[in-house]
């Protein structure tokens, strides 16, 4: 029996949650799992051995569904950077200590880059000491993007959702007027623009959405930019423009520096923010004409109200694919999104070396970005915003929604008696056939649990597992009450209509 211990770090986000949710729920389900721990704080509170029994708080599919829609990291964060083992390797041996007091054999860290550097040193370091019985893995997490590899990151769809929605917004409230005036909104993204690239999401169903989109790849000059809000002005009145936080002139200095402290995190990276005003002062002291400036901060970071339900899914399935790889005794690894096709959108999840991924970025292409550096291309547009026609093996027709309108599906209870909650049981149950007929669509390889192949009709199961059959349609298993007078378990289902 193994032991697995799971941590948070970094920014929080609208899907930080689910990817804990899809770690606790492949440990629940494995045989070989006997405790599961959260530790309080990220690796401050591996350090501090402030961990918690997740088994005691997290008992069933109800409440992982709940806690993939909670925003923020429900076991606390932290920005605690391991030092060099080379210099100190106090810290590394305090971690050993504590992850051998509680037996256990798999540490799942879910993180942006500097907690991908957390895996990375953990994992060299107990391959130094000549450790094998201890797995180190990491699950991505950044609004920011900007971690290599892996597509795209949990965390960033739903905030690029938020500044899209932001942005249509603002243009709605700023075209009210007939007023020239300027509007310039900051957005999060220290090294890498991709955030900041998501308010052209703002034009669809045809809105213009922002005027210009300037990226923190691009060498920010304040006299273009200032020449680009003149021209704009005489054509329109309101001009709308989105900003990273982190564009820098030149000679690599942000802009924000002239407002800004030399104070630095415990990474070593300078605390930024303050774009938008320093621009926001040049238009007032150049143009004169109105302006403000907004800064998004970390309201941007946990808008569980506009969370994207891609992202929540593909979150989930990368703490589930963490925590496999973990069980299966790979370490020094971190699980990824690979995007398999545009047209239809499908993805697959895999591991990649976290060596090759800790203290990179994953800057947005030159050929995301127009030749004025002022905006984006279609081919940002493109990956932000795929023609979705497949959900994993389920086709689908989309169309675009008001953000407040719910969305539902029509399910229909059904309910019936069997020998057990065997899965060709249940499924003949559900669509009125007879196990000798299921059996050959499991066998198969039509059969799928929670997204997950299964080829054994024996599998029991579980209250809240959704089961697809290819042909056939799906249906979340409701769970079970009350025996017949011969015996047989009376079961529910909800089936998908």
């Amino acid at each position: 029996m193994k032991n697995l211990l799971v941590a948070q770090s970094g920014g929080p986000t609208s899907a930080i949650n689910a990817t804990l949710a899809g770690v606790v729920e492949n440990a629940l389900s494995s045989p070989s799992v006997d405790r599961i721990y959260g530790s309080i704080n990220g690796i401050q509170g591996v350090l501090t051995e402030n961990l918690i029994d997740l088994k005691t708080k997290l008992t069933n599919v109800s409440e992982l569904d709940l806690l993939c829609q909670t925003p923020a990291s429900a076991l606390g964060s932290c920005r605690v950077k391991l030092k060099d083992p080379a210099v100190c390797a106090d810290e590394y041996e305090t971690i050993i200590s504590v992850l051998r007091k509680y037996n256990i054999d798999c540490f799942i860290y879910i993180g942006g880059n500097d907690s991908m550097d957390t895996v990375d040193k953990l994992s060299k370091y107990l391959n130094a000491k000549g450790i094998t019985d201890i797995t180190v893995v990491g699950a991505p997490k950044t609004i920011d993007n900007d971690l290599c590899g892996t597509d795209h990151c949990p965390g960033f769809g739903s905030a690029a959702k938020y500044i899209g929605t932001t942005f249509a917004e603002l243009e709605r409230d700023c075209h009210v007027y007939a007023t020239k005036a300027v509007t310039i909104v900051e957005v999060m993204g220290r090294d890498a623009g991709w955030l900041t690239a998501a308010s052209c999401l703002a034009r669809a169903n045809g809105a213009k959405g922002p005027d210009f989109i300037y990226l923190c790849e691009v060498p920010f000059s304040i006299d273009t930019f200032l020449k680009d809000v003149k021209a704009k002005l005489e054509k329109q009145d309101a001009v709308i423009i989105a900003v990273s936080e982190g564009v820098k002139n030149k000679d690599g200095r942000y802009i924000s520096e002239e407002v800004q402290s030399s104070a630095v995190d415990s990474f070593g990276h300078s605390y930024i923010a303050g774009a938008a005003k320093v621009l926001e002062d040049a238009v007032r002291n150049e143009i004169g004409c109105k302006v403000r400036s907004i800064e998004l901060n970390l309201m941007q970071r946990c808008a569980a109200h506009l969370a994207s339900a891609t992202d929540i899914q593909e979150s989930r399935m990368l703490g589930k694919t963490a925590c496999q790889y973990a069980l299966e005794g790979a370490t020094g690894m971190m699980a990824a999104v690979i995007r398999t096709s545009d047209k239809p959108y499908a993805t697959e999840f895999k591991a990649l070396p976290v060596c090759d991924i800790a203290n990179a970025i994953k800057s947005v292409p030159a050929d995301y970005i127009n030749d004025a550096g002022n905006d984006v291309t279609e081919k940002m547009v493109d990956y932000l915003c795929q023609e979705l026609t497949m959900v994993r093996h389920t086709s689908v027709i989309c169309r675009k929604a008001d953000a407040t309108e719910p969305i539902t599906p029509k399910m229909e209870r059904v309910s019936g008696s069997v020998a057990s909650p065997r899965l060709d049981s249940v499924i003949a149950m559900v669509f009125s056939s007879s196990r000798t007929k299921i059996l050959p669509l499991i066998e198969g390889e039509k059969v799928f649990i929670d997204g997950k192949q299964v080829t054994s009709p024996a599998v029991q199961l579980k209250e809240g597992e959704i089961v697809s059959v290819r042909g056939m349609g799906k249906f979340r298993f409701a769970g079970s009450g009350g025996l017949s007078k011969k015996g047989r378990l009376y079961v529910y289902a909800d089936k998908y209509v």
